[in-house]
C-alpha cells in the first residue's frame, strides 16, 4: 500500500509539474481530484496548496498515530512486572495435603463486638432538650431478643443477663451463613 501512496504522490508531482499545457497528462486532467469517487465530478483546475495542505494532513495524521500506539506501547510496559516465584518446598506442600488447617494466624485479629437493644430517631432539638433522668423511647418492645453485630453485621440474637454485676448476653439464636450472606447483599 505505501508503494502504491509513493506511486500515486509521484504522478501527482509530475502532472503539477507538467502543467495544464501538457496533453498527455497521465491523470487525465484530475488534478484536484482527492477522492477517487469524485473523478467523474471534479472540477480541472490547478490548486498546488490544497494538494499540499492534503499531503499535509495526511502525514501529520500518521505521525499522531504513531505517537499514541508508542504512548499505548510505554504504557503497557510499566503495567507489567517480573515476579520472582520460588518454590515453598515439600514443607508448604506438607501442609496442604495434611487435611489440618492451620489458622491459628487469624487467631489475633482484632473485631468489634456490639449489642443493639434498640433504636431511634430524634431531631436536634429533642437530642437538645435531653438531660439526665430523660427517657429514650427505643423501637423494640421490652423482651425482644438483643441483636448482636461482629464489625457491624449482624451475627446472633440473645437476652441481657447480670453475671457479678456487669451485663452480658446469653445467645439464643445464631445467625446462619446463609442468612448472613444475604445481608450482604
Amino acid at each position: 500500500m505505501a508503494d502504491d501512496q509513493d506511486k500515486l504522490a509521484q504522478e501527482w508531482a509530475d502532472a503539477l509539474l507538467d502543467g495544464d499545457d501538457s496533453d498527455d497528462d497521465p491523470l487525465g486532467n484530475l488534478e484536484n481530484v482527492t477522492d477517487p469517487s469524485e473523478a467523474g465530478s471534479a472540477d480541472v483546475g490547478n490548486d498546488d496548496e490544497t494538494l499540499a495542505d492534503e499531503w499535509a494532513a495526511a502525514l501529520a495524521e500518521t505521525e499522531q498515530e504513531e505517537v499514541k500506539h508508542e504512548k499505548e506501547q510505554a504504557f503497557l510496559s510499566t503495567q507489567t512486572h517480573d515476579y520472582d516465584l520460588t518454590d515453598m518446598g515439600p514443607d508448604a506442600k506438607a501442609g496442604s495435603s495434611s487435611g489440618k488447617r492451620d489458622l491459628d494466624f487469624i487467631l489475633d485479629i482484632p473485631l468489634e463486638v456490639s449489642a443493639e437493644l434498640g433504636r431511634t430517631k430524634l431531631l436536634i432539638n429533642e437530642l437538645l432538650q435531653l438531660g439526665q433522668g430523660s427517657v429514650v423511647e427505643l423501637n423494640k418492645l421490652a423482651g425482644e431478643p438483643l441483636e448482636i453485630y461482629v464489625n457491624g453485621k449482624l451475627v446472633a440474637r440473645g437476652e441481657a443477663v447480670v453475671i457479678n454485676e456487669k451485663f452480658g448476653i446469653r445467645l439464643t439464636d445464631i445467625i446462619s451463613p446463609i442468612e448472613r450472606v444475604k445481608q450482604l447483599g
